[in-house]
Order: structure tokens, then sequence, then C-alpha cells
């Protein structure tokens, strides 16, 4: 759940503190006080695109903060980031935007990517905006609104792994043909004659670069190893063996006296034979290493020259015997180029019957999801305020349709307002008050249905009143049981069964705009709710039915 949320100097909001509970949060206040900026705060500490304008005029930057209590499974995967959690299991997400456009994020004070923020945020939060109902009249949505309440999403991705393996393999097959295929036959050439002429493996660059460092430092080389020569076995008697030998045969010759020296022998006896295998490598490497100029400079010519080919095919170095044998390949396919085309047909023809297979399994599968989904829908259609309406998905396959990442369906949601009436397409038949009560209700089903904590509602109950408000306000009402609910209404019928009120208000202060919140108690709550009821005017009437609508909600 969201424990705490922070913001400073963002749009119209110099400074603002919550500490939110689980449940139902009602927001209201009146338009343009400033509701939507909580949503738009909590949406940008989250991973939204940051934009200078959101910068309070006159401030550098504007700030973010808010403090999560996560799940455990977002617990696991934020140690998979190899993020810190504290004791408590808190989380806390910070976002800064600067006057320039520029934008820092952390977890628990470690700077993270936005798109980690953003995956953070689909986990923790679902936002529901007021325009949520004019996309649904879209096919694409409405097919991914199904997709998202399957409980399986196997089939889904096994789609989508099927589609990429057959497009790479179409990929590769355009890049075999084309009117430009001489001309990449003719490159492809050029680029293997040219670097043909050098032994390109890994072998021969390493061999290359090592006798390079032995010829660059022959010096230093001869210097070190003579010295260390003289000290294992120097022609006068002070060196290492000398040392080793002589203080071999001081224990030897009281060794009689005590056993305790035998295994200190054995040890001394074991050095004076390892030095002198040691001196005798040593000088054999002495016979063969050899300063010379002559071939240091040819090994330097050969890597200078491998380097600026490996910088003008925009790699490097070492990465020049496997560009290599990638030219080689490449050359080889289009060289064969009739047996590899005939080997890529039968490979996408594979392809695509796994694909289709896959397609006709995901088609089943949504097929099952769109009777049961449309029938909770009908259900909920029919307490707010549809009591004869009926909603259908059409799940209708395309056998002639190419491959797709989202399968071979067209998914199509059909409504009938009126008993008797065949379904027919949303935007043929819907009116905007009974499309919006229509995507309510789908969203209230796939917040049922999805496993983040914390739902937002901002303004979905537009163009729903009376009865049907107050409906509206019970299922939110429930979700609140199960989820932490933040909902910004105007209606007060959905307010009063809010578990707690926040009151957001604008105020200007010597030429500035701010907007500030406050927790309503029992009596402020009367006093908004009678607002949000009698508009200009409000009447010991209007306060009489507030409390009497709270009364209510209360005793549920």
């Amino acid at each position: 759940m969201l424990h705490y949320l922070s913001i400073e100097n963002f749009a119209i909001v110099e400074k603002l503190e919550l500490h939110l509970n689980r449940g139902l949060t009602i927001i209201s206040g009146e338009t343009g006080a400033g509701k939507s900026i909580l949503i738009d705060a909590l949406g940008l500490v989250l991973g939204d695109r940051a934009d200078s304008g959101v910068v309070r005029q006159g401030s550098d930057s504007a700030q973010v903060n808010a403090v999560f209590v996560l799940p455990p499974a977002v617990q696991t995967w934020l140690q998979q980031q190899h993020i810190t959690l504290t004791d408590n299991h808190h989380c806390f997400v910070r976002r800064v935007i600067y006057h320039n456009g520029r934008s820092r994020g952390f977890i628990n004070d470690s700077p993270v990517s936005v798109q980690l923020l953003r995956k953070l945020g689909e986990y923790l939060i679902d936002i529901h905006g007021q325009h949520a109902h004019q996309s649904l009249l879209k096919h694409d949505v409405q097919r991914q609104l199904l997709d998202d309440t399957m409980e399986d999403h196997h089939g889904l991705e096994n789609v989508r792994q099927t589609y990429q393996g057959w497009k790479s393999l179409q990929t590769a097959l355009i890049a075999l043909g084309g009117k430009d295929r001489e001309a990449k036959l003719a490159l492809l050439r050029y680029q293997v004659q040219e670097l043909e002429k050098f032994e390109l493996t890994p072998a021969t660059i390493q061999q290359l670069e090592e006798e390079h460092r032995r010829l660059a430092h022959a010096h230093k080389l001869l210097e070190n190893s003579q010295q260390a020569l003289a000290l294992l076995d120097a022609e006068d008697s002070d060196s290492t063996l000398t040392y080793l030998a002589r203080a071999s045969r001081e224990l030897d010759a009281v060794q009689k006296h005590d056993t305790q020296l035998n295994n200190i022998i054995t040890l001394l006896e074991n050095a004076v034979t390892q030095t002198q295998e040691a001196v005798s490598e040593l000088r054999h490497y002495l016979s063969k290493l050899e300063i010379d100029p002559a071939r240091l400079q040819e090994v330097e010519y050969q890597i200078a020259t491998l380097q600026d080919l490996a910088r003008k095919h925009k790699i490097r170095f070492t990465e020049l015997p496997a560009y290599f044998e990638k030219l080689i390949n490449e050359l080889t396919e289009l060289e064969n180029y009739e047996q590899s085309v005939s080997r890529l047909e039968t490979e996408i023809a594979d392809s695509e019957k796994s694909y289709r297979s896959a397609a006709e399994a995901l088609h089943e599968q949504r097929l099952q999801t769109a009777l049961g989904l449309g029938e909770q829908i009908t259900t909920y259609m029919h307490q707010l305020g549809m009591p004869g309406g009926q909603l259908v998905i059409a799940v209708s396959a395309d056998e002639d349709a190419p491959p797709a990442a989202a399968g071979m369906d067209l998914v199509e949601f059909l409504v009938s307002t009126n008993p008797g009436h065949f379904p027919k397409p949303l935007s043929k038949v819907a009116s905007g008050g009974e499309l919006s009560r229509i995507s309510l209700a789908i969203q209230v089903i796939t917040a049922q249905s999805n496993g983040v904590p914390i739902l937002v509602f901002d303004e979905v109950d537009v163009g729903i009143g009376g009865g049907t408000a107050e409906i509206v306000g019970q299922l939110l009402r429930r979700l609140g049981q199960q989820r932490q609910v933040l909902c910004i209404t105007h209606l007060p019928q959905v307010a009063c069964q809010g578990d707690y009120h926040l009151q957001v208000t604008k105020t200007i202060v010597q030429s500035s705009t701010q907007t500030q919140i406050q927790w309503l108690g029992e009596k402020q709550r009367v006093e908004e709710i009678a607002r949000m009821l009698g508009g200009v005017e409000i009447t010991a009437q209007t306060k009489a039915h507030a409390r009497e609508m709270l009364r209510r909600t209360q005793a549920k």
C-alpha cells in the first residue's frame, strides 16, 4: 500500500504531505483545485515521463517522495535488482525533476533508471483515468482488456515467441534477396579478402599481443631476470642456494639429537632442489631472451594495421576473429543463395505452422475467457442502471491474416442496452453515459483480477448520477476491503462511501496560487458532501441530507 506521499514545488503545489490508510479514500474539491495533481505526482514518482513544465514557477526543481509497504513478490523482485530493503519492508521512492527537464530517480536512496521506476509502478499501482471509456471503442484495447483477465498468460507468451521466431526468419530471407544482393556480395567479398591476408584466430591475436609485450619490455625483462639469477646462484658465497645448503647442513649435523628436525631438513632439501630447478629454467629463459628492435617494429606494425581495420569496421581489435568468421558465414549464405533460400523457406513454413498452432490454442482460451468476462460485465451493467443490457465479447479468427504478435483474433465488444435487441458494436449503440458505466464495470472487474495492491480511479464516474452513482460507490467501497483505493470524484453518492475523505482546495496568496489538502473529520465531511450536493447555496436541509447519506453508508 501507499503509506506516505510528499510533493514539493510540483505544478501549483508548494509543499504537501500525506499519510494514507488502507480502504477507500475519497479525494474531492472544486473543479480546478488540483485534485489530479496528486495522481500526476504519483505517476511521476513511478516512472511517468518528466517535463520541466511540472516544476513550480520560481523553483529550480520539483520533488515527489513516496513510501510503499511492499507485498512479498515485489520485495523479491527488488532484491533481484540488487536494491537493499529496509527492516520493515518499506520502500522509499524519490523522483527529482529539474527546470531543464532532466530528472533522477531513487529507490531506497539507490539511483535507478526511469525504466526501473516504471516497472515498480506496474507491480504496485493501477490508475484508471477519467477518459478510459473513450479508448474502449478501439478493438486493440478491447483485445488487451480480454487478455488482461485471462488467468493463464502462457498461451499469449507462446504466440509472441513463435511470432518473433517467424519474424526473424522472414528478415533473414529478405536480407538474402532484393536488388542490393549483388552489391552485398561485392562488399562482403572485398571485406573477406581484406581480412583473410591475416591469420585471424583468437590464439594468434593473443600470441601477437604477448609477443609485443615481451619485445616492448625486453630490456626490463633481461635486467630483472639477471638480478634474480644473481640472487639465487651467485659465483661468490652470498646467494640463496648457498644459504639454503648451509642451513640444511647445520641442521643435519644435529638431527640425531632431536628427531623433530627431520621434517624441517626435508623441507630445506626440497627448497634446494626447487631453487636449483628455478635457476636452470631462468638460465634457459635468458639464453632465448633477446632484444630485437626490428622484430618489435614489425609486430607493432601488424598490430597497428589490425587496429586500423577494427576501427574501420567499428569493432574492437580483439573482436576481429569473430567478426571475420561472421563475414565468411554471410558470404557463404549469399553465394549459396539457392540452397539458403530453400532452407529458410522450409524453416519459415515450419515456424509459421508452430505459430498458427499456438494462435489456435490462444483463440480457444480467449473464447472461454470472453464468455465469462461478458457475463460479469453484463451483471454489473444491470447493477449500474442498465437492467436489460447485455454485453457479448465476439472473438473471431482471421485464418488468412499474416502472423502478428497478438495472434490472429479480432476481438469486439458487442452491446445491447435494451431487452430483445441483438448486440451491436459499442460505437453504434452505447451513449456517452452508457459507455462510461460499461467502462467502469470493466475497470472494477479488471481491478479485481490483477494483483496490484493500489487502485486509483480518477473521475471514472463521469456521466453517472442518482442511484447508479450510489452503486458505483458501493462497488468502490467493496474494492477497498481488498485493496487500497484512491478515488477522485465529484459525486456525493460516491464520496459518502469512502472510509476516509480528503479535500483539495486552491488559494491565492500574494498573487501566488497554491493547492492544499486536508483530512476531513465528521463535521467537515458533512460540509463537503453538502457542498457536492447543493452547489453554491448550502442550506440546513442540504446538510441534513448529507448527514443522512453518511449515516446510511456507515450503517451498512
